[in-house]
């Protein structure tokens, strides 16, 4: 019975209590995410510590015990008694939220991370927890556990220069895996490297890791040194942007020669624009923006002044140098961005935030700030690279004339159906009126595809038939692939039209799910359409309404009682396993339990068109017993390097990145590209 509702029900979380309570508040989840989360709150106290002219490095070391520490040559914590709370300065801001000096800009003008919460909350979900503050010839330490202390603040003489070090272990009680990621924190830190030039991070990893793990990292971070004890990595880019842009436009190929790269920086109304950004071959437009260096992916008034300005001065550019021929028709941005790589980076005093996962910046103001700080240094550099300039527009042409192609075969396509596009042959349909509640399962080929009809829920779930692999859409303009029956096919069953013309509020289904094979074969197709959804219907998936099925790889048969105790899910005596690795962990645990293995009978599915229609319906499209997970776009820049590696020219190195980095079959069906790249969620979602 619900206890009565009194005065004695009230209750006050004291100091961190309330984080401890509900962690996913202040870290976002207690999976990996959150977890990684913890040291990138403290780190990013040392950034601000560098942009504010005090620190010039950061080391940080991850050790055999899974705990992790935090050195930077900053100015060091404020340790000695609070003139107002009368305790130690550094003890106030470990166990008190809402406390720091970053309030009132008087030590730091602009500072990312969780204003006064952020090292509180680190501590409090810490099983361990050390700080050392260097300061004026001092160190002053803490211990904590839990967010409670183990000892006061200690006092006493050093000769080692001023900055901050923090050492934690964050609590297993609290967290669904706490074992940091070497690839997703050197990413992370690259990049903070990036956008914080003259600014040095030296990462080490102590574990003893296994040389295939090991490998499979060195696919994405270059310059990772590695031996039998551990393996370290540096980053450092006195250019700042310049390199970084560098690095993003590294593999898709120059349009002309020369100072090709934009780079500017200014101050206006005290917020400070810095701009980069390079035009390449390639097809699609790259543009990353930051404020107070978080990766802001759901974009932004800092992205859509960059926007603004940029077609402005590039058609004024086209016109003053008569590029638009007789008809004198500007272009759209969607044309003049074609092939652009460029980051927005802007450090704005209070910025409010907004979106699906409050990475969208809102401040109305900075729109005009960055137009203000681009115009004249962008008309400035066309002047000078007058070659670059018209090549920029001549290839914003010939995609203008793909585009205008494109759309008068789309427009053939809706009048023939009298003004709305005819949904495909290849999709059948469900009895469900009501968009949100609908799903639609994109199914690899036509044996599988039926098998999915025959196992849906024709009241509400839909299937959409493939033939064979879509197309590459990161190596094609949009004419080309509108010409392709397989995308036009999922764009007219969305609903929501593509690119600049996208709806939200047309979209067909409250989620559309990929179900491929679970073999490298199946991944491939997976990662093609990851590539066309991110490129062409990239709002499906900022939304959460993208999904991705996880059918199995093996089905077990159990023979007698005793070898069921292995399993949570069972159907009589089959059940499902999801990679290689489940069937030889499986028969280790019985072989310690002396179980025979021939208690166990392994049937592995060479495609989902071997599965019978209950099989399907159980694995992957049941809710009460599928396996199907949400994807997101954690990182903009992973999710950039990695379909430019995926969907390159170079054949054999795109071989390994998918065999090695996105299905490894030794070890997980998720590689390093849904880690990264598209982050999916922690547990099944059904």
């Amino acid at each position: 019975m619900t206890e009565e509702y009194s005065e004695s029900t009230i209750k006050v979380l004291e100091g961190t209590e309330g984080v401890r309570l509900r962690p996913a508040m202040y870290i976002g989840d207690i999976g990996t995410r959150g977890l990684h989360h913890l040291v990138y709150e403290v780190i990013d106290n040392s950034i601000d510590e560098a942009m504010a002219g005090r620190c010039s490095k950061v080391d940080v070391t991850i050790y055999e015990d899974g705990s992790i520490s935090i050195k930077d040559d900053g100015a060091g914590v404020p340790a000695d008694i609070h003139p107002i709370y009368g305790v130690p300065t550094l003890e106030l801001i470990l166990t008190k939220l809402h406390s720091g000096g970053k309030f009132e800009k008087k030590a730091y003008q602009v500072s990312g991370g969780l204003h006064g919460i952020g090292l509180a909350a680190v501590c409090a979900l810490s099983s361990y927890f050390k700080i050392e503050s260097f300061r004026n010839g001092m160190v002053y330490s803490q211990e904590y556990a839990m967010g409670k202390k183990v000892n006061d603040v200690s006092k006493n003489v050093s000769d080692e220069p001023s900055g901050t070090l923090i050492h934690f272990k964050p609590d297993e009680t609290i967290f669904t895996d706490i074992v940091f990621d070497f690839n997703t924190l050197a990413n992370r830190f690259r990049e903070l490297a990036f956008l914080t030039s003259f600014f040095t991070i030296n990462f080490i990893d102590k574990r003893k890791l296994k040389s295939k793990r090991r490998s499979r990292e060195d696919l994405v971070i270059q310059g990772v040194v590695s031996n039998k004890e551990e393996k370290s990595v540096s980053f450092y880019y006195e250019r700042g942007l310049l390199d970084f842009i560098d690095h993003l436009a590294k593999d898709k190929g120059d349009i002309v020669g020369g100072n090709s790269i934009f780079y500017t920086k200014k101050e206006h109304d005290g917020v400070i624009v810095e701009i980069s950004f390079k035009y390449t071959e390639a097809y699609n437009e790259t543009i990353l923006g930051y404020v107070n260096n978080i990766n802001t992916h759901e974009g932004g008034t800092h992205i859509s002044g960059f926007r603004t300005v940029l077609t402005r001065r590039m058609n004024k550019f086209g016109e003053t140098y008569n590029l638009f021929g007789k008809n004198n028709k500007s272009l759209n941005g969607n044309d003049i961005r074609e092939g652009i790589s460029a980051i927005i980076s802007v450090k704005v005093p209070n910025p409010q935030f907004e979106g699906q996962t409050k990475t969208k910046l809102g401040n109305s103001e900075v729109d005009g700030i960055v137009q203000h700080a681009i115009k004249e240094p962008l008309d400035d550099f066309l002047a000078l690279n007058q070659k670059l300039g018209k090549a920029i527009i001549e290839k914003a042409l010939a995609a203008r004339r793909a585009r205008e192609a494109a759309k008068r075969a789309r427009d053939k396509e809706r009048q023939k159906s009298k003004g709305r596009f005819a949904l495909p042959g290849k999709l059948k349909r469900s009895r469900e009126t009501d968009p949100k509640k609908r799903e639609l399962f994109i199914v690899e080929g036509q044996s599988a595809g039926g098998t999915a009809v025959e196992g849906r829920d024709s009241g509400y779930q839909e299937v959409l038939f493939m033939r064979g692999k879509v197309l590459n859409v990161e190596k094609s303009r949009v004419d080309k692939a509108l010409q392709n029956n397989e995308i036009n096919n999922i764009i007219t069953a969305v609903g929501t039209d593509y690119l600049d013309d996208f709806k939200i509020n047309k979209v067909r289904y409250g989620k559309i799910i990929l179900l491929t094979d679970a073999d490298v074969d199946g991944q491939h197709i997976a990662t093609l359409l990851f590539t066309f959804f991110y490129r062409y219907l990239r709002p499906l998936i900022e939304h959460g309404l993208l999904y991705i099925a996880r059918p199995p790889l093996y089905k077990v048969n159990i023979i007698g009682s005793e070898a069921k105790v292995f399993f949570k899910n069972l159907y009589g005596n089959t059940t499902y396993l999801q990679k290689e690795n489940d069937r030889i962990n499986l028969l280790k645990k019985a072989e310690e339990k002396g179980i025979d293995k021939t208690k166990f009978t392994f049937n592995r599915f060479k495609g989902l068109g071997e599965m019978n229609a209950d099989q399907l319906k159980e694995t992957a499209m049941d809710p009460n017993t599928r396996n199907i997970e949400r994807v997101t776009i954690e990182d903009a820049l992973e999710s950039e390097e990695w379909l430019i590696k995926l969907m390159g020219d170079d054949v054999s190195a795109r071989k390994k990145f998918i065999k090695q980095g996105v299905f490894d079959e030794d070890d997980s069906a998720k590689g390093e590209f849904y880690k990264n790249a598209f982050t999916v969620s922690e547990n099944p979602i059904n």
